[in-house]
């Protein structure tokens, strides 16, 4: 090849752009973050800190420091959309492994026993029933004991005194694939040692996380060496 030819080649390659990491979605938009992680992922001890920035491209600065929380009683593992994430042999979630789910998903409106003025607010009445049956048309769905009968398996959550407060985690449903449902973020009760898959921390950091999970609010759930997979896409934590 000619020596003119290679001057060509190399100003090309000069030339070509670079593309900046892809973050996933629903982050990839967000404006405000909660960010849920663990040392191990086999464990329940967590912590959780919440984050904003002021557009898309921003930097993620924080709100407040990172507070006590609990997941799955057996830790975290990656749900089916974000399994290419996993590294070195890190668990796939499936229903009933009482892992959280490791990933991004938006949060969704409050819930809890009583009255409240927030958006979209979710009372839990008596009758109020989260499906974890499979092989149920309503799958990963709160619904009332009325609609789907005794037999369907689920959460009778006006029985589940962590359920005073929470909030809605909008969890993609496969039930082929039995990957998960009914992730919430609840109560802290004092005698808890981990959680059926949910995130559990302290009535006064839910209720403050109520008021932070404005719409389009993006709760992240991650193995702590996990950031560095995702470069340019998270805040330090």
């Amino acid at each position: 090849m000619r020596a003119g030819a290679l001057a060509i080649i190399g100003s090309l390659a000069i030339c070509l752009p670079t593309f900046a990491q892809t973050c996933p979605a629903p982050l990839d938009t967000a404006l405000r973050l909660v960010v849920v992680t663990s040392d191990r992922v086999a464990s329940p001890a967590a912590t959780i800190q919440r984050f904003e920035r002021t557009a898309a491209n921003a930097s993620w600065k924080p709100v407040d420091t990172a507070r006590p929380a609990l997941i799955g009683h057996n830790g975290m593992a990656w749900t089916q959309v974000f399994r290419g994430l996993a590294r070195n042999g890190e668990p796939v979630k499936v229903e009933g492994d009482k892992r959280a789910p490791a990933g991004f998903y938006k949060l969704g409106a409050s819930f809890g026993f009583g009255r409240s003025s927030r958006l979209n607010y979710l009372p839990i009445k008596e009758g109020t029933v989260c499906v974890d049956d499979t092989a149920s048309p309503a799958y990963n769905t709160i619904t009332t004991r009325a609609k789907v009968g005794n037999v369907v398996h689920g959460e009778n959550m006006w029985r589940v005194p962590a359920y005073r407060h929470g909030l809605l985690v909008n969890y993609p449903t496969d039930a082929k694939a039995r990957a998960g449902s009914c992730i919430f973020v609840h109560l802290r009760l004092p005698d808890m040692k981990g959680t059926a898959g949910c995130v559990a921390v302290a009535e006064a950091d839910l209720l403050t996380l109520q008021d932070f999970a404005q719409p389009g609010a993006v709760l992240a759930i991650l193995p702590r060496n996990a950031r560095d997979r995702l470069p340019g896409c998270l805040p330090d934590f």
